[in-house]
């Protein structure tokens, strides 16, 4: 098959909420659904690639209904393109509508799917990347009273979790409570994380990381609102625990200013920040320049999701943690291959060309689609 002869056909839409097995507080907000939407791109040579998306309305300013009608635009837009110019193909996204990078990531995701199935490759080697580095997630207890945060922190460990990241962004006294009580019920051999999801405020955020390094905590994410961004060169110069930049590193131009601020010790990179696995290649490579370490996240996607995730994960060495657990909170789980999970959180990713994953037809038959 001519490469340039690759032409997109049609594109489908839909609608995939999935209920929560209970609720997920944050300090943005309380979550009972993935309010997720799938995308399928489809070739007049045959080759469909899958995407997928999950919109938060508190971090970007998307929802699964304004993703369903923002990817008609996309969608019309990109009709006729050639799926393995990825480069025009975002140009076109991103002159068609500013920002909504959510929905974006879902199309990037699909069309990286066409160019490894075309290549017949797993998604991770025409991206560069090479097997042979374990990845171990962490799981997330989160915010609610400490006994309750307690229980569940309990749970995963004896589900076999070792890492274990903890929502905060509450009041000095209810966090540094919240996490006293986990450590001392976990005791020493669990690693925990925090993530307050800029819930402190810029002057007491420092206070309250240096009341928490007691606990042995490996790191905290978006301590502070991040178009306060601006404080977090001094909260990082004096806090005894790494901050890893989350919601104010969107994009790669994100990065490469937090990182010129001397603003944090690490980046969390999501597809659904960053617009899709394009841009976050461009962050990776500054990363790397900068020696940086990454994270590897996401929202409430499902496996499909975050088996593009874990693609990405493999490009550099430079990616060392990993933040793929949401589908573990999932009623249902609608998804055909992908990532699977092993002992103590370990992922397992397959060997099948493109993505490996896709919906399972029939749970995708029930949804409501649009198709252009």
């Amino acid at each position: 098959m001519n490469p340039s002869a690759l032409r997109i056909s049609h594109v489908e839409i839909y609608k995939c909420p999935i209920l929560l097995e209970e609720p997920f507080i944050i300090s943005l907000g309380t979550f009972t659904h993935a309010w997720n939407v799938v995308v399928r791109i489809h070739t007049c040579e045959g080759i469909t690639g899958t995407g997928e998306c999950s919109p938060f309305v508190s971090i970007n300013g998307e929802s699964m209904d304004t993703c369903f009608i923002v990817g008609q635009y996309l969608a019309q837009a990109l009709k006729g393109q050639n799926p393995l110019d990825i480069a025009t193909c975002t140009r076109i996204m991103n002159r068609s509508i500013y920002a909504n990078a959510s929905i974006k990531s879902a199309f990037d995701m699909a069309l990286y799917d066409i160019a490894a199935l075309h290549a017949g490759q797993p998604l991770y080697r025409i991206l560069g990347g090479k097997r042979g580095k374990k990845m171990q997630i962490d799981n997330t207890v989160s915010l609610d009273s400490p006994q309750k945060m307690v229980q569940d922190a309990k749970k995963m460990a004896r589900d076999g979790f070792e890492i274990i990241k903890v929502k905060l962004g509450d009041s000095k006294e209810a966090d540094v409570e919240r996490i006293r009580c986990i450590r001392e019920a976990l005791g020493a051999e669990i690693a925990l994380r925090i993530d307050a999801n800029q819930g402190w405020k810029p002057d007491e955020a420092l206070g309250i990381l240096q009341a928490l390094y007691p606990y042995d905590i490996a790191y905290c994410e978006e301590p502070i609102p991040r178009w306060a961004f601006m404080a977090l060169p001094d909260i990082r110069r004096n806090s005894p625990i790494p901050i890893m930049a989350d919601e104010s590193c969107c994009d790669h131009h994100d990065a490469e200013r937090l990182l010129q601020l001397n603003a944090c010790d690490m980046l969390n990179i999501k597809l659904g920040k960053s617009g899709g696995i394009y841009d976050a290649l461009m962050i990776i490579e500054i990363a790397v320049k900068r020696g940086v370490p990454v994270q590897i996240g996401g929202f409430l996607e499902s496996r499909l999701g975050f088996t593009a995730a874990a693609h990405l994960a493999l490009v550099s060495d430079i990616v060392q943690f990993y933040d793929f657990d949401s589908p573990l909170t999932f009623m249902e789980d609608p998804v055909l291959g992908g990532i699977t999970y092993g002992p103590h959180g370990e992922i397992n990713l397959p060997e099948t060309p493109g993505l490996g994953a896709e919906i399972e037809p029939g749970y995708l038959g029930k949804l409501e689609k649009v198709v252009v």
